[in-house]
């Protein structure tokens, strides 16, 4: 998919750009300290001892040993975290992916207009792509049942994909780096790099990501944006894979399926299917018009995303809470809430950069800047300056809300438990003739909301961080005419509040 050529090739002038999260100390913290947050969280939750394990319920006996056991170490240490033949499957995903994008029909829609004055072209079919391979997926289950191979591959060997995708994080991020110096003024491919993303500091451009656009031709596949596949395609595809496994496995594992587990999977179901309907919607956000691609961003999209979203799944699948009907209800209320609020703001907002003529927006208020941008003032937009991301996070509620108060413990033992003991302990019984497994929740009751509560933490910290940075971007960029928006809409993202 070749770009559109460009008559312009002298980049625009370029504000000068600080350094973001903390500079390179924060780029070092991040870079090193996200994958052992993945691990830790992967560890310490887990369906062997308990969610968090005993030995982390107990820090005055806690011993090296004793907590290797409790969190399922790898008898070969360090390496059994990966493995040859499970990174070879993971690359075969990504190489399917790639596949898909290729061969399937889609429509071609042009970005945003870069600093050198062209355009990229971009081809979209995530979402036939993904009708794709969930068929595949769906024909398999009910041939096979849980046992289909897929969902038993990735529970089985959940420690090494994490792994497998860690290390394509870092392998891309490096590779994108040293590329964009390759990148030279006035080129026909419109190569730019990213206004924030050459300070000279080689880590922290590493993380950041130097070029904007990085795309890269494949023999007998063509041309790929390596930001836009990872955007979309590897990294939401398998956080609904994780979601449909942690499902299967609780229906193996007890022979049914809780309603916390399918609110939990249609929801987050939900978010990654609007998200690939609305997928040309991503060619307006910051990740594709001003972030460059680096560690940052292929650690997000490939590790962070898939493996801390499905938490919750996660728990859900050792330890199968039942909400009933109230339960249900308010929280897909809470769900429905933000929702419509995250969905129709950015569809008026949307619309109103597409076709200001639109008869849905034709009628809202704005103020023109200088340079001839109009920011809207009234209709969503003129309750807060990012009311969209107060509609995310509302919905993160609905993803955490369903584990209740979080926490369990799991017991082994060849004699079953007491006829009575599994419900007034409001425990879960599961194992063969010899041995029996019960999972309850006893003395970790509560602290596994520090896992299964994180997301909802996490994403709030990440929505103001991004509301910063917008703010940041939108004053360089409008000047006095930000400061005169501000005072019309005074809100940045919870109307009255915040």
């Amino acid at each position: 998919m070749p770009p559109k050529a460009s008559k312009t090739v002298a980049a625009k002038h370029e504000e000068p750009h600080g350094y973001e999260f903390a500079g390179p100390p924060g780029a070092f913290a991040i870079s090193f300290g996200l994958p052992l947050v993945v691990y830790i969280a992967t560890f310490l939750c887990n369906d062997i001892s308990g969610c968090p394990v005993p030995s982390a319920l107990s820090p005055s006996t806690l011993t090296i040993e004793q907590l290797k056991k409790d969190v399922g170490w790898p008898a070969n240490g360090i390496w059994g975290l990966a493995s040859w033949d499970v990174s070879a499957k993971v690359v075969g995903y990504y190489l399917l992916s790639m596949v898909l994008q290729r061969v399937l029909p889609g429509a071609e829609a042009m970005g945003t207009e870069l600093a050198s004055g062209g355009r990229l072209a971009y081809k979209f079919n995530t979402w036939s792509s993904t009708m794709f391979t969930l068929a595949i997926c769906a024909a398999g289950t009910v041939v096979q049942g849980a046992d289909f191979p897929v969902w038993t591959f990735i529970y089985d060997n959940y420690v090494q994909i994490v792994t497998a995708n860690i290390i394509i994080a870092y392998s891309l991020a490096t590779f994108v780096y040293v590329r964009s110096f390759s990148v030279k003024p006035g080129n026909k491919g419109l190569r730019e790099l990213a206004a924030g993303g050459h300070s000279g500091n080689m880590l922290y451009d590493w993380f950041i990501g130097r070029e904007l656009n990085p795309r890269v031709t494949i023999p007998l596949l063509g041309q790929f944006d390596i930001k836009a596949f990872c955007e979309l395609r590897p990294g939401l595809m398998g956080w609904m894979a994780l979601d449909f496994t942690f499902l299967a496995h609780q229906y193996k594992t007890y022979g049914f399926v809780t309603d916390s587990m399918l609110l939990i999977t249609s929801f987050q179901t939900l978010y990654v299917l609007d998200s690939y309907w609305m997928e040309s919607a991503i060619l307006t956000t910051m990740d594709i018009t001003t972030d460059g691609f680096g560690f940052m961003l292929a650690f997000g999209d490939l590790v962070w995303v898939p493996f801390t979203y499905s938490l919750q799944a996660r728990y859900l699948s050792v330890y199968p809470l039942s909400l009933g009907v109230y339960g249900t209800t308010g929280i897909l209320g809470v769900l429905g809430l933000g929702y419509y609020i995250f969905r129709s703001s950015n569809n008026e907002k949307n619309r109103f950069r597409t076709d200001p003529n639109d008869s849905r927006v034709a009628h809202l208020k704005f103020l023109e800047t200088k340079s001839g941008s109009k920011l809207l003032i009234s209709g969503w937009w003129g309750t807060a300056r990012h009311i969209n991301y107060f509609g995310d996070w509302i919905q993160a509620w609905a993803y955490c809300l369903p584990t209740g108060i979080a926490g369990y413990l799991v017991q082994h033992s060849s004699v079953a438990p007491a006829t009575g003991k599994s419900f007034a302990d409001k425990s879960f019984v599961f194992g063969g003739p010899h041995l029996h497994t019960e999972v309850l929740q006893g003395s970790a009751r509560g602290y596994g909301m520090i896992l299964t509560y994180f997301y909802v933490v996490y994403f709030g910290v990440l929505l103001i961080h991004r509301e910063m940075r917008d703010e940041e971007k939108c004053l360089r960029k409008y000047g006095e005419d930000w400061k005169r928006y501000t005072k019309i809409v005074k809100y940045r993202i919870i109307p009255g509040i915040y």
